[in-house]
C-alpha cells in the first residue's frame, strides 16, 4: 500500500498588515521631511558641527527608508501571486508603495541640498532657484514659497533682488502680473542676502477671470562675479507639487 501524500498551502489571509506596514513606512519618511523642513528654518544659525550630525542622521533615516521599501516591493510581490487578495487591497498597495518612493526621492534632495551647504562645491560662486512650492488655500488663493540658494563657494553673502511675475490670460488677452501686486507680503524690489539660502513666502490672491500660465523669476545679484539667472515655471506643474 502507497503512503499517503499530503501537500500544505499557505496563503496570506491579512493583506492589511502589509498595507499597515507600508503606511508606518510612508509616516516615518514623512517625519524625515519635516524634521528637513525645521533644520531648514533654523539654518540662519548655522554650525558645522551640527550640520554634520544632522547629515547623519538624515543619511541613516533614508538608509532605512529605502531597505523598507526594498522590503516592501518584495512582500507586493507575494501578495500579487496570492489569489486571495481582491482587487481594492492590492490598489491601495500600490499607490502607498508609490507614494512612500516619491516621498523617498523627495528625502534624496533635500539630503543633496544640506551636503552641499556643508560641503560646498569648489569654483565660481553662483545663485539657483532651489524650490518654488505653490498651493491653494480654502480661501481659493494660492500660498507660495521660493527659495532662492547659493552654490560652490558659500563664504560669502550673496546679495541682489528677485523680480517674480505672473503670466496668463485675462478675456484672451495676455497679461503679466507682478508678484507684488498681488502679495501683501512682498515688497517691492524684493531683496535677498544670504551666504546660504533664503525663503519668499506669503499668499497671492490672483484678480478674477485671469488664467496663470507661468511664474517667471529673476533673480539678479549685486555682484557682477554672480550670473544673474531667469527661469519660467509652468502654473500647472507647481500647483501638482512643486518644482
Amino acid at each position: 500500500m502507497k503512503p499517503l501524500l499530503t501537500h500544505t498551502i499557505i496563503t496570506i489571509q491579512r493583506p492589511s498588515l502589509w498595507l499597515f506596514s507600508l503606511v508606518a513606512i510612508l509616516c516615518l519618511v514623512m517625519l524625515s521631511l519635516w524634521f528637513s523642513y525645521e533644520y531648514g528654518r533654523n539654518i540662519a544659525g548655522y554650525d558645522s558641527a551640527r550640520a554634520d550630525a544632522y547629515i547623519s542622521q538624515l543619511q541613516a533615516q533614508l538608509d532605512e527608508a529605502q531597505a523598507e521599501i526594498v522590503e516592501s516591493n518584495r512582500q507586493a510581490t507575494m501578495l500579487k501571486r496570492n489569489s486571495r487578495i481582491d482587487g481594492d487591497a492590492s490598489t491601495q498597495l500600490k499607490e502607498t508603495l508609490a507614494q512612500a518612493q516619491s516621498e523617498v526621492l523627495e528625502l534624496k534632495k533635500e539630503l543633496s541640498f544640506y551636503k552641499s551647504i556643508v560641503a560646498p562645491e569648489q569654483g565660481s560662486r553662483s545663485v539657483a532657484i532651489q524650490s518654488i512650492q505653490l498651493k491653494q488655500n480654502a480661501a481659493g488663493d494660492y500660498d507660495y514659497k521660493i527659495m532662492v540658494s547659493q552654490r560652490g563657494r558659500n563664504d560669502r553673502f550673496a546679495r541682489g533682488t528677485i523680480d517674480v511675475t505672473i503670466e496668463g490670460l485675462k478675456e484672451g488677452q495676455p497679461v503679466t502680473l507682478k508678484l507684488a501686486d498681488v502679495s501683501n507680503e512682498t515688497k517691492k524690489p524684493m531683496k535677498f542676502g544670504f551666504k546660504y539660502f533664503q525663503n519668499f513666502e506669503g499668499v497671492m490672491t490672483l484678480p478674477e477671470a485671469f488664467l496663470p500660465e507661468t511664474i517667471r523669476v529673476k533673480v539678479k545679484p549685486k555682484s557682477g562675479k554672480i550670473k544673474a539667472i531667469d527661469e519660467q515655471f509652468a502654473w500647472s506643474d507647481l500647483t501638482a507639487g512643486g518644482a
